[in-house]
């Protein structure tokens, strides 16, 4: 299995070392955990581990190591998207569709 240790990361966004942030909703989500100053190693196609530099047990046998110094890492899943709210209904929205009128037409 092939593994990759990038170092001396200035910041490692959306790493939550004690696992707390289970699910992240309302005034949670103004705040972004990361690290500062961190590694990160991946195994294969997974993250294996992270920490700080700091840490007595930063890995050192990684088949290759990249440093990323003053680069921010972000290895998590971030769904950047959003939509507006709408309390309306959009059932009519849904017949119009059926009968062939664009999006752009219905708006």
């Amino acid at each position: 299995m092939s593994s990759l240790l990038i170092r001396n990361i200035y910041c490692l966004w959306q790493t939550d070392p004690d696992n707390s942030r289970q699910i992240v909703k309302g005034a949670d989500m103004a705040t972004v955990p990361n690290l500062e100053n961190a590694w990160l190693l991946i195994e294969g196609d997974r993250i294996h581990s992270f920490g700080l530099e700091s840490d007595p047990d930063v890995p050192t046998n990684a088949a290759q190591v990249i440093d990323a110094k003053g680069k921010m890492v972000l290895p998590a899943w971030c769904d950047s998207h959003t939509h507006i709210v709408y309390a309306g209904s959009r059932e009519s929205e849904f017949v119009d569709r059926i009968k062939g009128l664009s999006y752009e037409e219905i708006a």
